[in-house]
């Protein structure tokens, strides 16, 4: 489990296949990550294969490269990461699960008077778990939705601290992204859908 809180962004330095999936070899300034730790890469859950000379040596099989960004990686591309949280720590963004549910399409970028407001297009899926206010996860960054300006759209406002210590500062119209809807927000809808089922008449 994560909080969207994260901790560094490391550099993808090779991305080839292999028969674990494709392997990756993340540059990153952990000195002390173990083999089978679990790490969030923009928002991914995956799990450390291999220590290498500053960096890990990871692998995501089909499934995940087909539900997120990862197939576009490429040498030299730049990785929100987070280390899963630890018992007693604090949880300073929200529950994230590091399993991304979609990859949206980033439809707007502008300047706000104190932060960059980017609309993201998540799919309809997910529009339900659009709440003002409540909250989502972008290549593994907790933010607050701002805002649901048109349908399965949220606007997210990125302060200068998260434009400057995460990719996301440099996000831009048509940008892929991989998205985490709210899980409590999940379990509510899954809970609730047979009772919100049309009813049948037995007349």
């Amino acid at each position: 489990m994560f909080t969207g809180l994260v901790d560094s962004v490391g550099v993808v330095e090779a991305a080839r296949p292999s028969p674990a999936g494709l392997e990756l070899r993340i540059a990153c300034p952990y000195s002390d990550l173990a083999p089978g730790e679990s790490i969030a890469v923009n928002g991914a859950c995956l799990t450390v294969r291999e220590l290498v000379s500053g960096a890990f040596l990871t692998a995501a099989m089909e499934t995940t490269r087909s539900r997120t960004t990862m197939a576009r990686w490429r040498a030299g591309t730049r990785v929100n990461l987070e280390r899963a949280l630890r018992a007693g720590d604090r949880l300073g963004g929200h529950i994230v699960q590091g399993h991304v549910d979609a990859v949206g399409r980033v439809v707007s970028v502008r300047e706000g008077d104190d932060a960059l407001l980017v609309d993201v297009d998540v799919g309809a899926e997910l529009d339900e778990l659009l709440i003002p206010h409540g909250s989502i996860t972008i290549d593994g960054v907790s933010l607050t939705i701002n805002a649901t300006p048109a349908l399965s759209v949220a606007q997210v406002a990125l302060i200068e601290y998260t434009r400057t210590h995460t990719t996301l500062g440099v996000v831009a119209e048509n940008d892929l992204v991989n998205v985490e809807g709210d899980v409590i927000g999940k379990y509510v809808r899954r809970l609730l859908a047979a009772h919100l089922r049309p009813q049948t008449s037995d007349l």
